[in-house]
């Protein structure tokens, strides 16, 4: 198994620390971008909201997380369980992203990763930090809403067996675009949790310092 403190980035959960720095990405990335208020609303008030951002990760963090290299889960739960101290937020998240549990599905919420650190892998660390998050609180399946024009995203999601089963006219408040309704088959499975292996092992491998 690949050492996942030994890499680039880091996931941490999302504090209001982080705002700020958010909110630039979000107005970067999305053409009806949500309010601070709405970030807010969902750290402090939503207990069904889970919300977490990635950070560049320096050399000194990652011996430090690493631990002597044996550490068997990925490194952001070792951090949300208190088994290594939370760092200090010191440098700039570059990508966030957020969930609701519902019922027995969770739904994501929202994705985005800075413009200038597009393209490195950091929406499918979110995205694989989101899926673990679903299998530890135990729900069986993950949905989300695209843009139909936003290829780019559901080539990612489809890499992770999300597929479309159906579809939300004028979602968009923006430009009426439709969306669909993309969900990923039962989550708990094993035949999932093997592609899911094998898609983390390449992005780790990726993704290493």
């Amino acid at each position: 198994m690949i050492d996942s403190a030994a890499l680039k980035y880091r996931v941490d959960r999302m504090r209001q620390a982080d705002l700020e720095r958010i909110m630039k990405i979000e107005e970067a990335s999305f053409s009806a971008p949500w309010s601070m208020h709405a970030f807010e609303y969902e750290l402090h008030y939503n207990d069904a909201a889970r919300y977490f951002v990635v950070r560049p990760q320096s050399q000194r963090e990652m011996e430090t997380a690493r631990g002597g290299g044996k550490q068997s889960r990925p490194f952001w739960v070792k951090w949300l369980e208190g088994k290594t101290p939370v760092p200090v937020v010191h440098e700039s998240n570059v990508g966030y992203g957020g969930l609701w549990k519902m019922v027995d599905e969770t739904h994501i919420s929202t994705i985005a990763v800075a413009p200038e650190f597009r393209g490195r892998g950091i929406g499918e660390l979110l995205l694989i930090a989101m899926i673990d998050e679903s299998q530890a609180i135990g729900v069986k399946l993950v949905t989300l809403e695209v843009r139909k024009s936003n290829e780019t995203a559901q080539a990612l999601y489809r890499k992770y067996r999300f597929e479309i089963v159906g579809e939300r006219k004028n979602y968009y408040s923006d430009n009426g675009e439709d969306a669909w309704i993309m969900t990923t088959p039962d989550i708990t499975i094993a035949s999932f949790n093997a592609g899911l292996g094998d898609l983390r092992a390449a992005l780790f491998a990726r993704l290493a310092a």
